[in-house]
């Protein structure tokens, strides 16, 4: 009995090893066929910004136009960037808009880098991720190293200066991300930020009021560079609080509103936040007045007016002809 349970343990024992190196040989042979397979195999290539829209139904035309413009290089880079990609569609309407233009090469190479880069935002920003507000954009102004600003309206969608939309959100790339838009977003001037923010909806009523005998609009859509430092919703419901004859913007007298308005308008040049200096005298469109800037609390710049003084709350809103601050009381002169 004690040989037969001996030769049963050895046989148990034969049986063990044998699965045991069979095991060794099966993990040897899968471990290196997986080796020889990365060897051979090449990563494949990163789908960027450019080649998502070369491959893409809806963004031919945006692919070409980045070529023509000479971009090609740069949006296939590391970026990261986030690309508001108007659609082919939106491109046509673009090319239907201007009687010389029958196709993209009919577009100054200028102009259209210009719009090109306007859509374009350094850093990967998904939808999650946007705010209503402005961004800056690679679209350069020629005013130093300032770039045009996008502003971004959240309350219903998502609206970029105040017309095109994005239809087709978080399309992930290798070097960013692309939000389909329907309408290409031309670089926006102070006009197009004052009547796209709801919040200055009551400073584009009063320059538009049709009683006053400067057309605000006009001027400010001309070449500039313009500084701007524009009163709040809030700023002017503060102001007409401050008058019990006045419940309204038509309450004010023409002469009255349009000196005011013009006190906030200088033509001296694109001042940036950066630019501003403690004491710095800014002329203004009012006759024979000046604004002055208050930088001894460096946590809250000031406009000293002649009978106000106004908190800058928003900085550097970059047009193509000029900037905006916004502040936060109307100034009077």
């Amino acid at each position: 009995m004690i040989i037969l349970q001996n030769l049963k343990i050895d046989k148990m024992k034969k049986s063990l090893l044998w699965l045991l190196a069979l095991a060794l040989i099966s993990t040897t042979t899968f471990t290196s066929c997986d080796d020889d397979g990365d060897g051979d195999m090449p990563d494949p290539d990163p789908v960027t910004i450019v080649s998502f829209a070369a491959n893409s139904d809806n963004y031919t035309t945006l692919a070409a136009a980045v070529q023509a413009a000479g971009l090609e290089t740069a949006l296939s880079g590391t970026g990261p960037f986030t690309v508001f990609a108007p659609d082919n569609d939106a491109f046509q309407a673009l090319l239907d808009s201007n009687p010389d233009w029958n196709g993209l090469d009919d577009i100054p190479q200028e102009v259209l880098t210009a719009v090109l880069t306007n859509h374009v935002v350094s850093g990967e920003v998904t939808s999650a991720q946007l705010m209503s507000g402005y961004y800056t954009t690679l679209s350069a102004t020629g005013f130093g190293d300032a770039n045009v600003s996008l502003y971004v309206n959240l309350d219903n969608g998502v609206t970029l200066n105040g017309g095109p939309q994005v239809v087709a959100a978080d399309n992930e790339v290798s070097n960013g991300v692309i939000h389909g838009v329907d309408a290409v977003i031309m670089p926006a001037n102070i006009v197009t930020f004052a009547t796209s923010n709801p919040a200055l909806s009551t400073l584009v009523a009063a320059l538009t009021r049709a009683d006053l005998s400067t057309d605000f609009v006009a001027a400010l859509n001309g070449d500039g560079p313009f500084t701007v430092f524009a009163p709040s919703n809030d700023a002017f419901a503060a102001l007409l609080d401050s008058n019990p004859d006045w419940n309204s913007l038509d309450d004010i007298p023409a002469a009255t509103l349009e000196a005011v308005l013009s006190y906030h308008v200088s033509a001296a040049g694109n001042v940036r936040s950066g630019d501003l200096m403690d004491q710095m005298e800014v002329p203004t469109l009012a006759e024979n007045q000046s604004l002055q800037i208050d930088l001894s609390n460096p946590d809250q710049p000031q406009v000293v007016a002649a009978n106000s003084t106004a908190n800058i709350v928003a900085v550097d809103i970059q047009g193509t002809n000029g900037v905006v601050h916004v502040i936060d009381t109307v100034l009077l002169p």
